[in-house]
């Protein structure tokens, strides 16, 4: 273990740990997105950007507002599971909830209810919310404007 913590620099851990993060809170992200229709686009218009710099800084408040709750959530899920992986969860999903453990569906539905809460009180809808989540799989400039987002809002202190 020694010799790949003293192969990575400094530098790289920290862009490793920074990408892990954003990766993590992407997949946060998609517990809680509905399913939606794709819908098609007549060629020569062209598609409108997916959501403004206030919706991208939202969307990543909102992310990073709920991260230490959905890990939380899952390392408790995990206890209470044992030794068996976690299955996914998706809010929208009642399957995905009533496959687990009665005390594990009561945390998962308890951070479900946090989690569109926290969506709501960053300015944005379920709607936006969800569809940004799923932009993001397609959409590599989002994506760097997202990830980008989330770094700057995590350098900069809370202080007035």
């Amino acid at each position: 273990m020694n010799k790949i913590s003293n192969f990575l620099s400094r530098s790289s851990r920290k862009r490793i740990l920074c990408q892990s993060f954003f990766f993590g809170a992407i997949a946060t992200t998609s517990v809680i997105s509905n399913a939606f229709s794709v819908n098609s686009k007549a060629y020569g218009q062209t598609p409108s950007p997916i959501a403004n710099n206030t919706q991208i800084d939202s969307y990543a408040q909102a992310v990073l507002a709920m991260e230490p709750a959905r890990q939380k959530a899952f390392e408790t899920i995990k206890n209470l599971i044992g030794n068996g992986e976690v299955p996914k969860i998706v809010c929208n999903d009642s399957n995905s909830i009533n496959g687990l453990p009665r005390k594990a569906q009561d945390i998962a539905v308890n951070y479900c209810n946090n989690s569109q809460k926290i969506v709501q009180d960053n300015g944005l809808s379920i709607d936006q919310f969800n569809k940004i989540t799923i932009e993001l799989q397609n959409n590599d400039l989002l994506k760097q404007q997202v990830y980008n987002t989330l770094l700057r809002l995590q350098k900069t202190p809370d202080s007035p």
